[in-house]
């Protein structure tokens, strides 16, 4: 049976329920210091499209439906889905090593392509974006993966690693032998009708939007400088409206030909060792999975330097709902009109994972040490009254809440608001705690403090 298709946007008279998400969108971007957002909502049946703002708070220029955003890491999620469509066409397979295809990896000879699109080849992230600027792939590559800096065993543990995703770009470009960008839209963004947008593009084909921060000290919110290293394109260049997102989000719940309803399903399907901690519920191939009210959702968020975008999908009901806006505040814009989504649609949206009972705060004074990802040093020390602080390389600590699951919160020192931060592992031979996950990166214990 064809599923339902919406019409285009501007051929749709504005109604009640358009009306008033503009309204909210209009007030909580002013409300959260955004300078410009755009939401896009697929019911199942129809499309609800709105924008605000302007794309550079320099320049003035509007903000239209049609403005690109710098996605950050949901660019991930189209590289995964290229490696899907390669493998649907029989050109590579996800349990293959990846060695095979990439010599780089080879002293991780267990690493499958498999492993790298699910945050499970115990990779550690990669060096920041500056370190990174003039290495290439190769290069990047060489130095990263490596039995020295491995976390775990290879689909045994999950840790958030843009360097998985280099990987999977290079992967791409041997086995198409066009670069990633190009690959990327060839199969999949051309074909979803996306104008193609990428960091980095000296004359980009429509018109993009700029990441803002907010200067604290005068109250201006100005334009911030994406610093992406031109290596690190696969796992967070990409550029792109709200409504390019909910047609992404369509193909990856099976409703558009461009992506195979087998890749699909492949892509959505739980990976048994992805445990993401604060990320998600769980991790399938390229896409974050939330559980609500008993329905599996998917998708992915992404930060670039200042903006912050959103995507989430629930294949069964066909509902897809994106956001994209530009500066940091807009996380918290996208909360809050989640929120109203409920109110105004029916539809209410996981912007967070579920989160279980996890008993009364535990003093966990085993969990302090050092720790390390990579070049990222995390210290865990107890403060005067036995409680545990976070210090990454370094920088100021932040309060820690810890659980008897040896879940943990991480405390803003500034409001006292608690954040799920993720958790510490014990070694299951000693029961020893000998990992420390953050924001999905695992972290191996290398000394104590």
């Amino acid at each position: 049976m064809p599923y339902p298709t919406a019409a285009p946007a501007t051929d749709r008279p504005p109604s009640p329920p358009h009306q008033e998400l503009q309204s909210r969108l209009d007030l909580l971007a002013r409300a959260h210091r955004v300078p410009g957002a755009q939401l896009a909502v697929h019911t199942g049946t129809h499309t609800l499209s709105v924008h605000t703002g302007t794309a550079d708070a320099l320049t003035g220029t509007p903000f239209t439906a049609d403005t690109a955003v710098p996605l950050g890491s949901i660019t991930k999620l189209g590289t995964a889905a290229a490696v899907l469509l390669l493998a649907d066409d029989g050109d590579l397979d996800l349990e293959e090593p990846a060695a095979e295809l990439l010599p780089e990896l080879r002293s991780l000879p267990e690493v499958t392509v498999r492993h790298l699109l699910s945050h499970t080849a115990g990779l550690p992230t990669g060096p920041d974006s500056d370190s990174a600027a003039g290495a290439t792939a190769t290069r990047y590559l060489s130095a990263v993966c490596t039995a020295q800096h491995t976390l775990f065993p290879p689909g045994t543990g999950f840790s958030y690693s843009n360097a998985g995703y280099v990987a999977a770009g290079r992967l791409v470009s041997e086995v198409t032998g066009m670069t990633w960008q190009e690959a990327v839209r060839a199969l999949l963004l051309e074909p979803l009708d996306i104008v193609p947008a990428f960091l980095g593009d000296a004359a980009p084909a429509r018109p993009t939007a700029a990441g803002h921060a907010l200067n604290t000290a005068t109250g201006l919110v100005r334009p911030a400088h994406q610093n992406l290293a031109p290596v690190e394109a696969p796992a967070g260049a990409l550029l792109a409206s709200a409504e390019d997102l909910m047609a992404l989000g369509r193909a990856v719940i099976g409703r558009s030909p461009v992506l195979p309803a087998s890749a699909a399903a492949l892509m959505r399907h739980p990976e048994p060792a992805a445990d993401p901690g604060a990320l998600a519920d769980s991790w399938g191939l390229g896409l974050a999975l939330f559980e609500q009210d008993g329905r599996m959702w998917c998708g992915h968020d992404g930060n670039a330097q200042g903006t912050s975008c959103h995507l989430r999908a629930e294949p069964d009901s066909g509902v897809v709902v994106a956001f994209t806006g530009n500066s940091g505040g807009a996380t918290a814009l996208w909360r809050d009109l989640a929120v109203d989504l409920v109110r105004l649609t029916g539809i209410s949206v996981p912007t967070a994972p579920a989160t279980a009972r996890r008993g009364l705060a535990v003093p966990l004074p085993e969990c302090a040490g050092t720790y390390r990802n990579g070049g990222t040093e995390y210290t865990v020390k107890l403060d005067g009254d036995g409680m545990p602080t976070l210090s990454v390389d370094g920088d100021c600590p932040i309060p820690l809440v810890c659980y008897p699951d040896l879940s943990c919160d991480l405390v803003d020192p500034a409001t006292g608001r608690h954040e799920p931060g993720g958790r510490f592992h014990r070694d299951p031979a000693t029961g020893a705690v000998d990992r420390l996950q953050i924001s999905g990166r695992t972290a191996r214990r290398t000394g104590t403090v």
